[in-house]
């Protein structure tokens, strides 16, 4: 009687286990699901004189954003040894490894003008399906306004760097003004 229990119970956990492990796997890729406004990992490479660089984790502002139609400003370093007369092209993995993207020119291709990365994400529901990138010359009003803050940040970075000199300055020029009008005379 007491193996006909155990054998029983033993069962009833096995059954518990499975109906358990079959929740936990259907809840699986709903873990893995994008949401709108999800940032889409994604990796970058890149390749000077024959050189390839190691993956890099791209920054999550520089990221796509699952279902949402954004811009954003990406960094690109200077390869090492950089002369501009090479090639230089990058690539991409995006999704959690799943989607490469070939390699893509920034430096050195046909055009002379600043290269735009236009990339397509494709989904459906909350799947990512698969991507697409081209190089574009970046539109000329996004070269004004980038000259524009770029002109702000080096503004700024001279009077950070002139700080000293700017103070002394205005040491100088408060002293100078508040100087009686005949000068400093001394008294003794």
């Amino acid at each position: 009687m007491a193996a006909c229990r155990s054998t029983g119970a033993t069962s009833r956990r096995l059954l518990s286990f499975l109906s358990a492990l079959l929740l936990c796997s259907s809840l699986a890729p709903l873990a893995v699901a994008y949401r709108p406004g999800d940032i889409v990992p994604m990796l970058r490479s890149g390749q000077y004189h024959s050189s390839r660089s190691v993956w890099f984790d791209v920054v999550g502002r520089h990221c796509p954003a699952f279902a949402v139609n954004r811009e954003v400003l990406m960094p690109i370093p200077k390869p090492t040894g950089f002369t501009g007369a090479d090639p230089y092209k990058i690539t991409f993995q995006i999704g959690h490894e799943k989607f490469h993207v070939p390699w893509l020119y920034v430096i050195n291709r046909k055009s002379s003008q600043v290269p735009l990365i236009d990339f397509h994400l494709k989904y459906s529901g909350n799947d990512l399906l698969g991507v697409t990138a081209k190089v574009v010359d970046m539109p000329h009003h996004y070269i004004a306004f980038a000259g524009l803050v770029l002109s702000f940040i080096l503004a700024i970075y001279v009077l950070q760097s002139s700080q000293e000199k700017l103070t002394r300055f205005v040491r100088e020029a408060v002293a100078d003004s508040s100087l009686p009008e005949g000068g400093i005379a001394k008294v003794e």
